[in-house]
């Protein structure tokens, strides 16, 4: 199984790469995680807004390929403890599919990408900087197969 994160935005500071590599390459390959970047859209005016976030999910939802188990993220999700997450995960592998987490961009997430989606998680009812959540997830993914594979670096 491969876990893809689409993610609008390019050229994040150092320190998110680092931590985004940090936990992708401890992963292990029957669950591999990629970053797919996406350019945001062009913002400006109001009606721009609609527009880019319409672009964005556009090239979002082309980059998904088929067969693939369509998370999003949104506030609107649900949220899941580290055990729970745990769970979600081993479901993911023993689907079979391939799983893509889609992050949004500044205005959220296109109607047609939730839409699209088989499920919605909620990191937190906090807003958090795109950047930051692509380590967030990467952390809690990785947190998550210890726990399923008994490693020592999830502890209750």
């Amino acid at each position: 199984m491969r876990i893809r994160l689409i993610a609008v935005g390019q050229k994040m500071p150092a320190w998110v790469a680092e931590g985004w590599a940090t936990f992708a390459k401890r992963m292990p390959r029957d669950c591999a995680l990629e970053l797919v970047e996406l350019a945001a859209g062009q913002r400006g005016r109001k009606s721009e807004t609609v527009r880019a976030r319409r672009d964005e999910g556009e090239r979002m939802l082309a980059a998904l390929g088929d067969g693939v188990h369509v998370v999003a993220l949104d506030v609107t999700g649900r949220s899941w403890d580290t055990p729970a997450l745990a769970k979600r995960l081993e479901g993911w592998r023993a689907g079979g599919r391939d799983v893509a987490l889609l992050v949004g961009g500044p205005d959220g997430l296109d109607p047609r990408c939730l839409e699209r989606a088989d499920e919605r998680w909620s990191l937190s009812p906090l807003t958090f900087p795109h950047m930051l959540v692509r380590v967030i997830v990467a952390e809690q993914l990785y947190r998550a197969w210890s726990l399923l594979t008994n490693h020592p670096y999830h502890r209750e």
